[in-house]
């Protein structure tokens, strides 16, 4: 499976923001193979080779979190990641999720900007529930510091494309 190289490789764009053993992780090939199984993973693919990939876990009723998003250095900047976002948040809003979460970093340019774009906005520490509250506190185990990472939600609604698809 190509996915834990996609996910080192878009980790080497982190680098000097999180702290090495961060970006030398990469999601259990079990863990990936559950989510195929489950439906909770999407992989863009370039001439029949997976390129990106995003992965969700339900985390609470009514909410998926993000918890993976990755394309590789070498196919970015060409939408990929913002087509795999938009069909996580479809599919969210298709089975019935209010919403889809994530985290990120605050400070890294194209981190926090790129969600917003999308239509993410900051959930506050106050409004935190104990589902998000136990991913930033695995994060920091992990050593992510958790000034510079950011909780951000966006509702689910399908997009104008998904709603014309499901007419049909």
């Amino acid at each position: 499976m190509r996915l834990p190289a996609i996910e080192l490789a878009a980790a080497r764009l982190l680098a000097g923001h999180a702290a090495e053993t961060v970006l030398n992780e990469t999601t259990e090939l079990e863990v990936l193979q559950k989510a195929r199984e489950d439906g909770h993973l999407w992989v863009a693919l370039a001439d029949d080779l997976a390129v990106g990939f995003a992965h969700v876990e339900v985390i609470e009723r009514g909410a998926v979190h993000l918890e993976e998003l990755d394309v590789d250095p070498a196919h970015g900047r060409r939408g990929l990641g913002t087509q795999l976002v938009m069909r996580v948040c479809d599919w969210a809003a298709a089975a019935g999720f209010t919403a889809v979460t994530l985290t990120t970093f605050r400070n890294v340019p194209w981190n926090m900007p790129f969600y917003e774009r999308l239509g993410f906005e900051v959930v506050s520490p106050a409004q935190l529930t104990s589902q998000l509250r136990a991913i930033v506190d695995d994060e920091t185990r992990r050593g992510l510091d958790p000034l510079q990472r950011v909780v951000m939600r966006r509702s689910s609604q399908p997009t104008f494309r998904a709603c014309a698809e499901a007419s049909h």
